[in-house]
């Protein structure tokens, strides 16, 4: 049910861009110079480098440069996820382990919580001499989808209540990092960072975040949190070339003063910017994220696959890459081998300055909406 109030908000405008929207894109100032943001020239990411998730009192987590999206885990409303996909998706998670790339990103709400069991699932039967400290686990709470009325009665206990629950589902004893999935909760940031806090405390999860915060809010949170001795490691946005406004609006720079790290949901945007889908051959009107007509994104593919035949790498690749040189850690879906592998090639090299810059020239400002997408 969960996964169908989910989608049903994407439909109403949870999305950057919905319905609501003109499907025309605003392309990025042209006299706005977004290489500003590039990681050093002396930085290639490779499958062995690793970012930090502050912890309370120095427990930290270490993350590779790449999460794995379990949305698709479970859920039949976007993604008509199918039982008969578990064998592939196992294969691709062995995959995963060998190359150590083992940080999953899933929520409360993804297929009703099956996301959740499923990813339990991986980990408790499917991963062989790998230990469970090496496996970085996150998952999402999401207020009054998921937990009905309890955010009301219980303010501040409402994400311990939930998390609880999520390692039930799971068979797990923790977490790594738990998100509030969107700043759509009746309850105060003080509240919602008091109950997080206790969630640290107990021992559930070592690091806790945020998801679809603004700057501003983020930095509210950042602060509610550290009365309790505990950091705002990460936030979660909607990011890619064709959905700039974490740029734009302040968030990457806010991130890399405050040492928070800065996540990237729908990196290759839904599949549009992976080189399957053209014109005639348009994406599930499910995917709403970055819902642009192909035609105003095929001249960025054209580059990418330029780029992509060039560094002997997939289109998908490209993109990723050019996610991570802007100093985010990119969140992409993964169901199969096929696409683990595609995706991790990704690392080891990295697009120019001019190349990056040509991508830029031909990105868009995105939107960004009050009730979900504020960051």
């Amino acid at each position: 049910m969960a996964q169908k109030i989910l989608q049903a908000g994407l439909s109403a405008g949870m999305s950057a861009v919905s319905g609501m929207h003109s499907s025309k894109p605003d392309p990025v100032p042209a006299e706005y110079d977004g290489l500003k943001h590039l990681v050093p020239e002396s930085f290639t990411p490779e499958l062995s480098t690793r970012h930090t998730l502050r912890g309370k009192d120095g427990q930290d987590v270490p993350i590779p440069p790449i999460i794995w999206g379990a949305w698709s885990w479970g859920d039949t409303s976007t993604f008509h996820w199918s039982d008969d996909e578990l064998p592939a998706l196992r294969a691709a998670w062995q995959e995963c382990l060998k190359r150590g790339m083992t940080f999953v990103d899933t929520a409360q709400v993804y297929g009703s919580g099956k996301s959740e069991e499923i990813l339990g699932d991986l980990i408790n039967k499917h991963s062989g001499s790998v230990p469970r400290n090496k496996i970085i686990v996150q998952t999402k709470w999401l207020p009054n989808v998921t937990d009905g009325a309890t955010n009301v009665i219980h303010p501040v206990d409402a994400p311990l209540k939930q998390l609880r629950k999520t390692l039930e589902r799971m068979h797990l004893d923790y977490i790594d990092c738990y998100l509030v999935h969107g700043h759509v909760h009746v309850s105060s940031i003080a509240q919602v960072a008091k109950g997080l806090a206790k969630c640290v405390e107990e021992g559930l999860t070592r690091t806790v975040g945020v998801a679809n915060y603004s700057v501003d809010d983020m930095l509210k949170m950042k602060e509610a949190l550290a009365e309790h001795g505990v950091p705002l490691a990460t936030n979660q946005c909607e990011y890619s070339i064709l959905r700039r406004m974490p740029e734009l609006e302040g968030m990457l720079e806010a991130c890399k003063q405050h040492r928070i790290v800065f996540q990237s949901y729908s990196s290759v945007a839904q599949g549009r910017l992976t080189g399957k889908y053209t014109k005639d051959n348009p994406p599930p009107k499910e995917y709403r994220f970055s819902k642009y007509d192909m035609e105003h994104v095929e001249p960025v593919l054209q580059v990418q696959r330029r780029l992509a035949q060039k560094y002997n790498v997939s289109v998908t690749a490209v993109a990723l890459n050019w996610n991570i040189l802007k100093g985010a850690v990119p969140v992409v879906g993964m169901r199969k081998e096929s696409q683990a592998l595609e995706d991790m090639q990704a690392l080891g090299w990295r697009l120019t300055r001019e190349e990056v810059a040509e991508l830029d020239k031909l990105g868009f400002q995105g939107k960004k909406t009050k009730l979900w997408q504020q960051g």
